[in-house]
């Protein structure tokens, strides 16, 4: 597969690069825990791929390439083997063996762990030698390899210590030893984090990677969570923070002029959306008694075409997005390009379409929203746009801690949310559009949608070895989605990175930041 999209920008602005040096970071967002397997969302995964690592990594391409393991090879249908990196420790500096490996496997296959969708298929692991694991799988799995990015590896030792041998049940609320601690074998360890307020990372000296000639400079790194846009960049204009990973859309073109500023930016791998609750009979949080409307095909595309994403697109990102037709972006491999096509804008169209399902009058419903600004401003937007349909629409903003499980857990009646996919599909689709079941299944689907034809044809491209035949199951798969209208897609960022012109950084187009990576010039350099 050719992963020349990722055209990642790589930003050299040192004439050289002087020795150790911090880097502070700031954004919106906050990582909620440190737990690897508690959580698989973007801001908690910025955090997460600095202390720990997976078998499978990435390049500066995005491209696959070894991690904390060497080789891997089918050794027969149902069987992958993976050799492991040697020379390898921990933070604490215990080594890392395949025992850990196998442990860390089935950490994030059980429950509570929000990392089981991408494992899928996977029945277990177990240990060959000190430096090999076996991963045992279901059925055939051609491409098991990308389903291993991000599954962190954990010390096992560490885990029994602690009791916590299972991951974070986030959603819960539970409170365990791995939320404010943690124990990986990435180039970063955890310093210090206070939640909501900022995360310490120190650089690892035994890192296995630290003599790779792509490593830089960094040796102490905070991120910050600040709420305020106006806030974040003045902490950037006054030297109080280094780089900022969400400038707000109306400062971007002014950020340009900056002379201290640069700017990286990339198309989003990832997207937003709005989903319904498909499960109920009657909506948790409408004034519809006895039925639930978004059940009904007519009313989801009424929504779809009550909102002029293009005119949101300019006026409130201001163009620093790209509307959107498709569930996953063409940039994933097998997506066809024809989806990315949207139903046109037309509330005329909408207001017939739900009148066509019985109503006409319209009907109320509260809208699901995290509070940070461009989100609660798209929504507001959209709140508007539906209004003139007749769909009364209600916002309701919160924290990240109370806006996630109820996207995890399936308790919103309607809501916005984003998802960055992988290059490989599969995961995506399970993750968001195969009904939810304990193993894994649809995971992130927040509405409970639900078809079986469509389980069944996820299922199938999991296992399916033939790569030709597969990518068309995907886009057959894709059309599926889009027929049935379950979510309705809306845009994709262009991404941009605010910082100081002695940072040197590789852009991924997860929107994830590899510190690894990050060179910083001395402040008396030329």
């Amino acid at each position: 597969m050719s992963l020349c999209f990722a055209r990642v920008l790589v930003l050299w602005l040192a004439c050289g690069t002087a020795g150790a040096a911090p880097l502070r970071i700031a954004s919106a967002f906050d990582p909620q825990t440190m737990d690897p397997h508690g959580l698989a969302l973007l801001y908690h995964t910025r955090v997460m791929t600095q202390v720990y690592e997976s078998l499978v990594w990435r390049d500066e391409q995005y491209r696959l390439e070894p991690g904390l393991a060497v080789s891997w090879q089918a050794v027969d249908a149902k069987t992958w083997r993976f050799r492991l990196r040697p020379g390898v420790t921990f933070h604490d500096g215990s080594p890392f063996t395949a025992d850990d490996a196998v442990f860390s496997i089935e950490r994030a296959l059980a429950a509570p762990s929000k990392r089981a969708f991408q494992l899928k298929g996977v029945i277990g692991a177990k240990k060959v030698d000190p430096l090999t694991i076996d991963i045992a799988l279901a059925t055939p799995d051609a491409v098991l390899p990308e389903k291993l990015f991000l599954i962190a590896m954990v010390n096992k030792a560490w885990c029994v210590a602690h009791g916590v041998e299972r991951a974070q049940d986030f959603d819960g609320k539970q409170e365990t030893f791995a939320v404010r601690n943690a124990n990986g074998t990435g180039p970063f360890r955890l310093d210090r984090y206070e939640p909501d307020v900022r995360t310490v990372l120190k650089a690892h000296p035994g890192w296995w990677g630290r003599k790779d000639k792509r490593t830089g400079n960094v040796d102490e790194v905070s991120f910050l969570s600040i709420k305020s846009d106006a806030t974040r960049l003045a902490a950037l204009s006054s030297g109080e923070v280094d780089l900022v990973l969400d400038p707000p859309f109306q400062d971007v073109e002014r950020l340009k002029a900056e002379p201290q500023v640069a700017l990286l930016q990339i198309a989003d791998l990832g997207q937003q959306y709005l989903t319904f609750d498909q499960s109920r009979d009657e909506l948790l949080h409408g004034d519809v008694k006895d039925r639930n409307p978004f059940k009904d095909r007519r009313v989801r595309q009424a929504v779809y075409q009550a909102i002029n994403i293009d005119l949101v697109v300019k006026k409130v990102l201001r163009g620093q997005a790209t509307a959107t037709g498709a569930f996953l972006s063409t940039r994933v491999d097998g997506v066809p390009a024809d989806l990315d096509t949207r139903l046109p804008y037309d509330p005329a169209a909408a207001r017939k379409l739900l009148a066509a399902a019985g109503y006409p009058n319209g009907f109320a419903v509260t809208l699901d929203c995290v509070n940070i600004a461009y989100r609660e401003n798209v929504c507001q937007a959209a709140t508007a746009m539906l209004a003139q349909v007749g769909i009364r629409t209600t916002l309701r903003s919160a924290p990240t801690n109370q806006f996630f499980p109820k996207l995890s857990m399936g308790t919103a009646s309607f809501i916005e949310f984003g998802w960055t996919p992988t290059t490989d599909a599969w995961g995506s689709l399970n993750g968001l559009f195969h009904t939810w079941d304990k193993d894994g299944g649809g995971t992130f689907n927040a509405g409970r949608y639900s078809n079986r034809e469509l389980d069944k044809l996820i299922d199938d491209i999991r296992v399916e070895p033939d790569l030709t035949r597969r990518r068309a199951m995907i886009g057959v798969a894709l059309r599926l989605v889009r027929d049935d209208l379950p979510y309705v897609p809306l845009y994709r960022r262009t991404l941009t990175w605010a910082m100081n012109k002695k940072v040197r950084a590789v852009q991924w187009p997860s929107d994830v930041i590899e510190l690894r990576w990050v060179q910083v010039r001395s402040t008396g350099s030329p």
